[in-house]
């Protein structure tokens, strides 16, 4: 298993795209969704005659070839990339979820986590349901594929939204139109888009960007929009709105060129730096940010500081992914694969390395040990997130309590455990303040103090 908090899936959706560009419009948002999902991919298009779908296992690339975006032609689409934070990492369980009900087929693609998955799913399959995933996803397709015998979508759409407790920010492609739904906290994120007369629906503005679309509004906690030809029109939940946003979205999950109800990305990370300096002044030679997550704030703490930030790490970007590597042998091993450090920009030195989060500490520790190797006379380790103490149960694969270096040792044993000179965290009050704003986050994995109940 990785050292970092896991990334949990992306959508994207589009509704009035000709026939022959659905497709590619999808693929290149989920090549630029790639970061929040990474083990399988989807695509579902409205072809006229029902909905066509292709997913695989793998990388976006690795998923679809040109002459299979070619089959799905049609108006109107749907796509996903997929981190499992609920059910069996298997080609059952990689999305667009497809199925057929009374007014025809619906795909449903969904990021986040139902805290009564379990709940909804005995009662559902003592009334007979049955379901073919493990994936908490599909309650919500069998929830509106049941509702719609009412033979109304939106009615169906609402009561589903209705039913389930947890994150979700969801598309629901149909035979005539888009649904998208966000709860009620708006932990996860879910943003509108446009394309000429084309309407999008995605987890981040960077995929509007890569398509060309302008950013037309972040969709509110609560809201159920819906998208036909007669244009957008939208709704809220009795639930009411409360907007709880994740805080690692800007940490670490998100791109940091998006921007999430109204925070950019990029300058939360930078000005994070600037707030862990002015809590944390220390004394060195060169700031190092790990990369990527880090090094906008390690920017920010060079610009506070005075201290000259370098590239004392270099990523390969080709190097896999982590959290399949078979043995804890082979997942340390690639620490040294994904990251090596330019022994010119630290030799001699002291260095402050500005990481995003601490969740085992094992990549830490092993970046500090080849810093020091590489000559750098005191290593300093910087974190841009207050100590993370609690699990995560809306969306993110987080390691149990238990595995948290933070929730069982003081920061004096970690930093010892590590090898670092000093540690610091954020304060969770810094963050705040390099949000520009006091509340309207998620912050249960630092304080423990959850927006809703998950038992």
């Amino acid at each position: 298993m990785n050292d970092k908090m896991e990334e949990e899936c992306g959508v994207f959706g589009v509704f009035g795209s000709p026939d022959d560009e659905t497709a590619d419009l999808i693929y290149s948002g989920l090549l630029t969704l790639q970061h929040r999902g990474q083990e399988s991919a989807g695509i579902s298009v409205q072809t006229g005659k029902g909905i066509k779908t292709h997913r695989g296992m793998g990388l976006v690339s690795e998923v679809f070839n040109s002459l299979e975006r070619e089959t799905l032609s049609g108006g109107s689409g749907v796509g996903h990339v997929r981190y499992s934070t609920s059910g069996d990492k298997s080609i059952s369980n990689a999305q667009p979820l497809v199925g057929h009900c009374k007014l025809g087929d619906l795909a449903v693609a969904h990021n986040g986590n139902l805290v009564n998955a379990d709940i909804i799913r005995s009662l559902m399959e003592d009334g007979g349901t049955v379901f073919q995933t493990t994936s908490d996803s599909e309650i919500l397709l069998n929830l509106i594929s049941r509702g719609a015998s009412s033979g109304s979508y939106d009615r169906a759409v609402r009561e589903a939204a209705s039913a389930v407790k947890g994150s979700y920010s969801t598309i629901i492609l149909t035979e005539d139109r888009l649904a998208a739904i966000r709860d009620p906290y708006g932990i996860r994120p879910l943003c509108i888009g446009k394309l000429g007369d084309i309407h999008i629906v995605s987890s981040e503005t960077c995929a509007l960007d890569a398509v060309g679309a302008d950013f037309v509004r972040d969709i509110a906690p609560g809201e159920l929009v819906f998208i036909d030809s007669s244009g957008i029109h939208s709704e809220f939940t009795e639930k009411g709105s409360q907007q709880h946003t994740c805080l690692f979205e800007y940490i670490y999950f998100a791109r940091p060129d998006s921007v999430i109800d109204g925070i950019s990305v990029y300058k939360f990370r930078y000005t994070s730096g600037m707030e862990l300096f002015a809590e944390h002044p220390v004394s060195a030679d060169a700031v190092v940010g790990v990369p990527d997550s880090g090094l906008a704030a390690a920017l920010g703490y060079s610009a506070s500081s005075g201290i000259p930030f370098t590239h004392g790490l270099i990523k390969n970007k080709y190097s896999g992914r982590s959290f399949i590597e078979p043995s804890k042998h082979l997942r340390e091993q690639t620490v040294n694969v994904k990251l090596n450090v330019l022994k010119s920009e630290v030799e001699g030195k002291r260095i402050v390395l500005i990481d995003d989060s601490l969740v085992r500490g094992t990549t830490s520790k092993r970046l500090i040990k080849s810093l020091r190797k590489a000559g750098a006379a005191e290593v300093h380790l910087g974190i841009v997130s207050p100590p993370v103490t609690n699990s995560c149960y809306f969306g993110i694969d987080t390691p149990y309590r238990s595995e948290l270096i933070a929730a069982g040792k003081s920061t004096d044993a970690i930093c010892k455990l590590v090898g670092a000179d000093s540690l610091f965290y954020i304060s969770p009050g810094g963050v705040l303040k390099a949000s520009g704003k006091e509340k309207g986050f998620c912050m249960g994995c630092f304080t423990g103090i959850y927006p809703m109940s998950y038992s």
